[in-house]
């Protein structure tokens, strides 16, 4: 599994130690907000294990997020298959930060440095990110870090039940725009 640096911030493999701050994580009603019901901790413990174990055979997936200034871990953030039952194809970026890492740019720094994986290490012609149409801070992550939106791919989740959550809007990115977001990168967090 590489581990990807960024000025403030190390994606990393887990460690067992994140296994509590990351359930706290998802046992927050703020963070789980736009992702549905809160997990248990057995639930948390699961997800890592699973998210280790897809990273590991497939060469990408979910890193844990540690700011590398304290050695705390803040979240995760990653690239994904886009699951069979979704409207569209591809490969996903996304994010998960404690709250208080929100509001620092740590999103923004660590997803302009999971494009540039993927379009340079993993060859990828495009990338995606969807989120539920009220979520305006992952939205306005999406933009900040060069992705568009169509309304008319905008869809609702197949595997949420009929609600709030259901209705997401989608974000795209060519690997044409790979010197821009190599740019933002460097402007974000010089080596």
């Amino acid at each position: 599994m590489p581990e990807l640096r960024t000025d403030r911030l190390l994606l990393r493999r887990w460690r067992d130690s994140d296994l509590e701050p990351w359930a706290a994580m998802n046992a927050d009603p703020e963070v789980r907000e736009h992702l549905g019901g809160l997990l248990t901790r057995e639930q948390s413990d699961a997800a890592v294990a699973f998210m280790q174990a897809e990273f590991d055979n497939r060469g990408f997936g979910w890193w844990a997020l540690e700011a590398r200034e304290t050695g705390e871990f803040i979240g995760r953030v990653g690239l994904d298959e886009v699951d069979e039952d979704m409207p569209f194809a591809g490969v996903d970026i996304g994010w998960r930060l404690m709250r208080s890492a929100w509001g620092h740019g740590y999103a923004t720094e660590a997803a302009l440095a999971c494009l540039a994986f993927g379009f340079e290490a993993l060859g990828l012609p495009e990338v995606v990110a969807s989120t539920t149409v009220n979520n305006v801070r992952s939205q306005a992550v999406m933009r900040r870090i060069g992705m568009t939106r169509d309304a008319a791919d905008d869809f609702e989740d197949p595997s949420v039940p009929e609600g709030p959550l259901r209705q997401c809007v989608l974000y795209r990115t060519p690997a044409e725009m790979l010197t821009a977001y190599t740019t933002k990168r460097d402007a974000i967090a010089p080596s």
